[in-house]
Order: C-alpha cells, then sequence, then structure tokens
C-alpha cells in the first residue's frame, strides 16, 4: 500500500457518489465514482495530515477532526438548471463525513447563485443571505468547477475543497487528452462523433 493510500484508511472510510456523468464519453458512472473515491482519498491523507501535524508547523491550524464532505457542482451545467440538479457529486471522509454533507452543499449551492465564493456573503455582505441561509465557511471555485466543502475550520474547508477542484479538473484534462488522442478530430464530444440524441433541434437549423 502507498503511503498516502495507508494515511487515507487511516483516516477512516472514503465515499463517493455521481448524481449524474457528464463525461460519459470519457468514463463511465462506476469510473467516475472510482476516480472521486481515489481523489477523496488524496483528501483524507490530507486531512489526517493536518490533524497530526504540530501546531507550530501548521499553516492554516491543526484539523480538529478527521471527518469531512464535498459537495462538487456540475461546472457543464448551464444557470437554468436547477441547483438540485446541478449537483455533480458528494464524497464523504470519515466515519463522521456524511453529517456535513448539507453543509458542504449550501456552501456550494451558494457559490453558485452568487457566482463568487459564499464566505464573502456571510462575512461581509450579508444581505446577499436571507432567512436560513448557511452562516459559516467558504467555497471554492477553480477555472469554473465549485466545490463545497465542510468539516474542519473555514480556510483549512477552503484549502480541501480548492485542492480537490484542482485533482479533478487534472485527471478530466488528462482522461480528455488521451481520448482526443484514440478518436482523432471531430465535431462532438461523443463516442461516436455524433450529436447526443437528447440535444433539442434548433429551429432553421
Amino acid at each position: 500500500m502507498e503511503p498516502q493510500e495507508e494515511e487515507a484508511a487511516q483516516a477512516g472510510p472514503v465515499h463517493a457518489a455521481h448524481r449524474h456523468n457528464p463525461y460519459a464519453y470519457l468514463m463511465s458512472g462506476p469510473q467516475l465514482d472510482a476516480l472521486l473515491t481515489r481523489l477523496g482519498r488524496r483528501r483524507a491523507a490530507s486531512v489526517r495530515r493536518g490533524g497530526a501535524v504540530p501546531p507550530e508547523r501548521a499553516p492554516r491550524g491543526v484539523y480538529p477532526r478527521p471527518d469531512m464532505a464535498f459537495v462538487v457542482m456540475d461546472p457543464t451545467a448551464g444557470p437554468w438548471v436547477p441547483t438540485e440538479d446541478a449537483v455533480l457529486a458528494t464524497i464523504t471522509v470519515g466515519r463522521g463525513g456524511s453529517a456535513f454533507v448539507p453543509y458542504a452543499a449550501a456552501k456550494a449551492a451558494g457559490h453558485r447563485r452568487l457566482g463568487r465564493n459564499y464566505g464573502e456573503a456571510v462575512l461581509v455582505d450579508p444581505h446577499l443571505c436571507g432567512t436560513g441561509a448557511f452562516r459559516y465557511g467558504h467555497s471554492a471555485e477553480v477555472r469554473g468547477l465549485i466545490v463545497g466543502a465542510s468539516g474542519q475550520s473555514p480556510d483549512q474547508d477552503l484549502y480541501e475543497a480548492g485542492a480537490l477542484a484542482i485533482d479533478l479538473i487534472a485527471a478530466i484534462a488528462e482522461l480528455h487528452l488521451a481520448w482526443e488522442e484514440r478518436v482523432g478530430p471531430g465535431e462532438w464530444f461523443t463516442p461516436d462523433g455524433l450529436p447526443p440524441a437528447e440535444r433539442p433541434a434548433v429551429p432553421g437549423a
């Protein structure tokens, strides 16, 4: 077992599940879940390190617990798609990670609605947060990919959310490059190069 995998195993279980798969031309649903789980294990290892480091060597402070949750929004979903349908996936770290899913989801949904870090609204612009809005923490957006995370301090959540986004973007880019090299040129990101059946017809086209 690799050191990082051993760290993740000691941090507790990692669970990942996608709501839908906008990258079916690259990977199946089970393959997407496997990718998300692998990236979740990286975050589990990071959480374990963050909880074990001496305070004087902890740039973001010592992590208070081994549990976290991540909610990843679908960067391919149009603005007309309801937020609950624009969730790409959830990842939980640790035995208590599922308890933090609602908080991670609230941050990610708020970020999608506002178009910027939800924590800015909480801390600086509360006029953007109505009755019942979540009142804690930050969210991350990396190159259009929004991730909400919860379980640690606001700065720790922000760091882990950004790290997950970076890893997922890199993984998709690598898969996409391999796919392009395999299938060659074309007009559609589909296995057969044809427009998807669900694509709406454009009048006059």
